[in-house]
């Protein structure tokens, strides 16, 4: 075995590889890495800050190349169905897996059991199509909501809001609660929550976790492969985000608002709540405060807390000709994975989210936890075709109900769409 296979979840290179054929065959390429990432990503900085590690490990130089997340899926199909590809290892969303599956290689022999097992919930399914684990995790994460703290335990807050709905205030977990709380901070220029309706993956995202609230069980797709999108509970999510708009909570502009706006938005004191992914408490407990910042899990429907995970994994490309080489920096990356709770705050291990979850500054920790383990929470269909799907047909159906579509005669010409599409 070689010797870079011995170094269980290490953190920090402890021994210098003696020769290169301990450490991985030589190749015309040379004594170099190539690791494809996202630019501006913590997986950049991961990756870069880990380099000089792994070179004085196995004398293999790390080359990061860099692709706005726009690029990446598309590079990553190119390469994946080329004859050579030009990366060894790439960071990949675990929604590319089914499009890309066929040029990534089996890992699961990468990491010990004790190892999988420290890995957070639903990762290892996450990652596995056809029997088989296509990358080691790197983060897991999931929306949950943050709420300003100092709203909610104002004194004079709460009597009116007793007044006007007759409970206490409190940060809510239904949706009615929700819808109430919203509609309360909503004046002076400031809106009780917002809502993601810019095309994209993100507005889908956002539907599918009201979905699974209501219900939904193997989201778009059955577990037996059957489109479901006529199913009510995807007819039921999206009549609620339409209460929610014409409750006036949300800004008017919310069909071009990303999370990113809407995060903007809430560190600027204009919303009250907002459904996002955990990290961003990092960012804005540091803009407003860590007295005035709160994070929950999810909110639940009349099925309970539900929410789709966002993780990444590392990969190796099938077209390597490194590729074990490649398998003991995933090993190693592995053993740095503390690296990404501190840079974005959030990991794949167990272990570190044990470490950091009662520590300043990690308040949404335990939210995400209970949120990953919540019965409704799943992951997006392990389909092909996902991608596309997205973008050509579910995003732009979220669009045309929040506009005033009719949301059960949207999802019928979806699911005929879908159908078409899945052959």
């Amino acid at each position: 075995m070689r010797m870079i296979r011995k170094i269980v979840g290490a953190l920090t290179a402890l021994t210098v590889c003696g020769s290169l054929t301990a450490c991985g065959a030589s190749n015309a390429d040379g004594k170099t890495l190539s690791i494809l990432v996202e630019g501006g990503s913590p997986a950049e900085t991961v990756a870069k800050d880990t380099a000089a590690g792994f070179e004085k490990l196995t004398g293999y130089n790390v080359k990061v190349d860099t692709v706005p997340y726009s690029g990446l899926y598309d590079k990553l199909k190119a390469e994946t169905m080329s004859r050579r590809g030009v990366h060894d290892v790439a960071f990949i969303d675990v929604g590319w897996f089914p499009a890309l599956k066929k040029g990534l290689l089996p890992v699961e022999d990468v990491l010990s059991q004790g190892e999988l097992n420290d890995l957070m919930p639903m990762l290892r399914d996450g990652g596995t199509f056809d029997g088989h684990l296509l990358g080691v995790p790197t983060w897991t994460n999931s929306k949950v909501l943050l709420y300003r703290k100092d709203l909610f335990s104002d004194p004079a807050n709460k009597k009116a809001f007793k007044q006007r709905y007759g409970y206490e205030l409190t940060v809510p977990k239904t949706w009615d609660q929700y819808r109430d709380v919203a509609k309360f901070f909503t004046h002076d220029g400031m809106y009780g929550t917002g809502m993601i309706g810019a095309t994209g993956s993100d507005s889908v995202t956002g539907w599918l976790e009201f979905a699974t609230q209501a219900g939904a069980d193997g989201l778009v797709v059955d577990k037996n492969g059957k489109v479901d999108l006529t199913d009510g509970s995807y007819a039921k999510a999206l009549e609620y985000m339409r209460e929610l708009v014409k409750d006036g909570s949300i800004p008017a502009d919310y069909l071009s608002l990303g999370t990113s706006e809407i995060s903007n938005l809430f560190n600027q004191g204009k919303l009250a709540m907002q459904l996002t992914w955990s990290h961003f408490y990092k960012s804005s407990a540091s803009e407003l405060g860590e007295d005035k910042v709160g994070a929950a899990p999810m909110i639940g429907g009349s099925a309970g807390i539900g929410a789709i995970p966002g993780p990444w994994y590392e990969s190796i490309l099938s077209n390597s000709n490194k590729q074990e080489i490649a398998k003991d920096y995933l090993k190693y990356m592995y053993g740095q994975n503390e690296r990404y709770m501190t840079s974005l705050g959030v990991a794949a291990r167990r272990s570190v989210f044990s470490k950091y979850e009662n520590k300043s500054g990690y308040a949404h920790l335990k939210a995400l936890e209970a949120t990953l383990d919540s019965p409704q929470t799943q992951n997006r269909p392990a389909i092909r075709a996902w991608t596309e799907i997205e973008t050509e047909v579910l995003s732009p159906l979220v669009q045309k109900v929040l506009k005033n579509g009719n949301a059960e005669a949207e999802l019928a010409k979806a699911q005929k769409k879908v159908e078409g599409i899945l052959g």
